[in-house]
């Protein structure tokens, strides 16, 4: 896949609707393509990722993934939609490709994705698409069919599907390779084979689909360390490696929706609206009268997003150093890289206030307090800090059972629908969101009771 600047168009002739991946097309992507498209394809897998850690059903599962689907792979050119399909894939597995957790999540999305897109289409679609795979199994005889349509039906019956009939197609395969059916008891086996009805081969195809995007994945990471990081390190590399922990969320790099606060404020509102990484940060301010470079970045922009004023933001930050450096160091040292984040020093960049995904990828140091509480903090230090938030108890249980299970970000919203007693469907994906939902809560409440 060849990256360019032209405006060169691409055809899709005689391309599946469900490609198979199988080798990365002979496509000019223009640069900014190859951006946009893995954008728009990881608000689709994350979409995915959130619905499944938040234990939506299947049927439910289902509707998001269409949805997802239709709002964010779509093209103005509609003969363009199965390229980008193909393009977003491999860029994506590029940037997933560099270590075994990246790996290790896309594999699942992107398997999750192709078993709901299977579904979708068509019964001869699915017919062809097994032909692809050049899978060796056939269709069992009628014969075969009658001697064991008893024990067929009583599989169908105890998973409420309807009862096999002369024009039902099933296949024999060994068991192993239809695990999800085997381990959900949703298949008859015999001597050691699976009869998998027409209905069912969605998890044989996503066995083989599953097996062949892991391995590719080993070998787009052997050519992504011995050649093409090297290649492309002025002009793609940036992109790959930005890719995987970017923020595909809102704008917080201004004030929205919310009063601007006020030094006066702010040890009230950090109390009541801040999420636990800043709120920990804050505290940690507070109680040293210090915090070192990743701190001071992650709480000093949160703040600029929340809408603390430059002026504001110098005075803040001044009285708790100067307690412990003094005025004067302070000028010298700490009140440039103040301005700088607003903006009104050096290039004059407006910058961003960090995402979650930004905040979880960091990796504090010792003596450092920034980064996500819910992964970096020990299960002792988490308790602690959930309880003087007011969240113990069950919930507190089932915060820690998302930590464990690495749903970070699903813990924190399970924090705040526990704190505001107020369900937060959208799950919390950055911190300014936390506060500016929070805010609007209260006010909410505020105003009901006045």
């Amino acid at each position: 896949m060849e990256i360019v600047r032209s405006q060169s168009k691409i055809t899709a002739d005689a391309v599946p609707t469900l490609p198979l991946y199988r080798s990365a097309p002979a496509l000019e992507v223009r640069l900014e393509d190859f951006e946009l498209f893995a954008i728009d394809r990881l608000r689709v897998l994350r979409g995915i990722s959130d619905a499944l850690s938040r234990g939506k059903k299947p049927e439910e599962m289902e509707k998001l993934v269409k949805d997802l689907w239709k709002a964010n792979m779509r093209h103005q050119n509609a003969s363009e939609v199965i390229n980008k399909d193909i393009i977003s894939h491999f860029v994506l597995r590029l940037v997933y490709c560099r270590t075994e957790e990246l790996r290790k999540w896309f594999l699942s999305m992107e398997t999750m994705l192709f078993r709901y897109r299977f579904r979708f289409e068509s019964l001869d679609a699915q017919r062809a698409l097994m032909g692809e795979f050049d899978l060796p199994y056939k269709a069992v005889s009628n014969a075969e069919l009658e001697n064991v349509k008893e024990k067929l039906g009583q599989v169908a019956r105890s998973i409420s599907q309807p009862l096999p009939t002369a024009d039902t197609t099933f296949f024999k395969v060994p068991f192993e390779e239809v695990p999800d059916l085997v381990s959900g008891r949703r298949v008859f086996i015999l001597k050691g084979y699976a009869y998998v009805a027409m209905n069912q081969v969605v998890s044989l195809v996503v066995t083989q689909f599953r097996s062949l995007l892991s391995k590719a994945l080993v070998l787009t990471n052997r050519k992504w360390t011995s050649t093409i990081r090297e290649q492309e390190k002025d002009r793609l590399a940036p992109i790959v490696e930005a890719l995987s922990t970017s923020y595909i969320g809102p704008d917080y790099s201004q004030p929205k929706g919310c009063a601007e606060i006020s030094i006066r404020d702010i040890d009230q509102i950090a109390n009541s609206s801040f999420p636990l990484c800043m709120r920990h940060l804050f505290e940690k301010l507070r109680e040293d009268h210090h915090l070192k470079h990743g701190g001071r970045m992650q709480l000093g922009l949160f703040l600029k997003g929340v809408d603390l004023k430059l002026d504001d933001a110098l005075a803040f930050w001044k009285a708790e150093f100067s307690q412990k450096v003094g005025a004067e160091r302070f000028e010298k040292e700490y009140a440039y890289s103040i301005r700088h984040n607003y903006g009104k020093e050096g290039k004059r960049t407006d910058y961003t206030p960090y995402s979650c995904q930004k905040i979880i990828s960091s990796t504090p140091g010792v003596g450092d307090h920034h980064g996500c509480p819910y992964r970096h903090f020990s299960e002792e230090n988490l308790r602690t800090a959930l309880g003087k938030m007011g969240v113990s108890g069950r919930t507190a249980e089932e915060v820690m059972d998302k930590v464990r299970n690495r749903h970070y970000q699903l813990a924190c919203t399970l924090t705040f629908e526990a704190i505001h007693g107020s369900s937060c469907d959208a799950g919390i994906n950055h911190p300014n969101q936390y506060f500016s939902d929070s805010q609007k809560i209260l006010q909410s409440k505020k105003n009901e009771t006045s």
